[in-house]
């Protein structure tokens, strides 16, 4: 089964100034409609690094979900666990300066109830043999809670991102039942009540080390942005990683790129700095290309000995 992953689906619809950004101003530019959502991204990134992954979640019951279907099939992912559902898929609509970073951002999010009952039809036939688990920690409480039963009951290990902190707020406890868990430096603010945004990355690491260790968080990665990234493990051990520099066209998918790449060293025999470093890289090929999720690589250009299956 790969790497199993679950979460949601968005159509993303970004527009791009063509001219210099007025805040609050009419904007003349372009609008682009892409699939997107941090789980369909991620499972994606993975396919892209010809690994073979496993997608559990939702699309609608229209042409747009059947395109969202038959897009990931063409990256050899497995799709026979993506339910089709009315109003399966959330969206997300994203303004970017000339910087390419977002602006403004709303985004509306599925019912994601269905996977519950998915899972307890079809839980051990999806994990039984599966390689790793990664979830989107903002899911439904019960679909969560079912998927880490599963990942005890099958000894998996277990990776965790977020769309959303405030829900993922509601589920701090689990965040001692997964392996590893990967949030930017705003979210960490949030989720230990603190504001972060000041701190360099040397700062960063000795706050998240201090932090895993007494929340008992068996591991955690806090991306900066173009300062790169920080890590840090409960029982010792923590570091930095810087970005690579590149020149960034869209940032729309490069933290889930780096999760992605976080979550492929750490299945298949990286350490976490390892794995972090798999996952600067797969970001900063999605930071110069409009495309939400990284390029096609092979396994061998990351260290990783995996034969590649057609």
């Amino acid at each position: 089964m790969g790497i199993v992953v679950i979460g949601a689906v968005f159509v993303d619809i970004k527009g791009y100034p063509l001219s210099a950004y007025i805040p609050g101003g009419r904007n003349a530019g372009r609008i682009e409609q892409v699939h997107g959502g941090v789980s369909r991204n991620v499972v994606e990134d993975i396919a892209n690094v010809e690994l073979r992954p496993t997608f559990v979640s939702l699309v609608d019951d229209t042409g747009m979900g059947q395109d969202v279907i038959n897009k990931l099939e063409n990256h050899k992912v497995n799709t026979r666990y993506i339910l089709r559902v009315p109003d399966g898929m959330g969206t997300w609509l994203a303004i970017f300066d000339n910087d390419g970073d977002v602006h403004a951002a709303i985004s509306k999010r599925p019912d994601t109830t269905p996977l519950t009952g998915l899972l307890k039809e079809k839980g051990d036939e999806i994990f039984a043999d599966c390689d790793a688990i990664a979830l989107e920690l903002d899911l439904e409480k019960e679909t969560v809670k079912q998927v880490l039963h599963y990942a005890k009951k099958y000894h998996k290990k277990v990776f965790a991102a977020i769309s959303n902190m405030s829900i993922a707020m509601e589920r701090r406890d689990f965040l001692q039942q997964i392996d590893c868990f990967v949030c930017n430096q705003q979210e960490a603010g949030l989720l230990f009540s603190d504001d972060y945004d000041h701190l360099s990355p040397e700062e960063m690491r000795k706050v998240l080390a201090a932090n895993v260790h007494s929340a008992n968080i068996p591991s955690m990665v806090i991306t900066m942005g173009g300062q790169g990234a920080v890590y840090a493990r409960a029982n010792g051990g923590s570091g930095i990683v810087p970005a690579k520099k590149v020149d960034v066209l869209d940032t729309t998918g490069a933290g889930d790129a780096f999760f992605a790449g976080t979550v492929i060293g750490q299945t298949y025999g990286k350490t976490l700095a390892e794995s972090c470093e798999i996952g600067s890289r797969l970001a900063a090929s999605v930071i110069c290309i409009t495309e939400n999720v990284c390029p096609r690589f092979r396994p061998l250009e990351f260290g990783l000995d995996i034969p590649v299956v057609d």
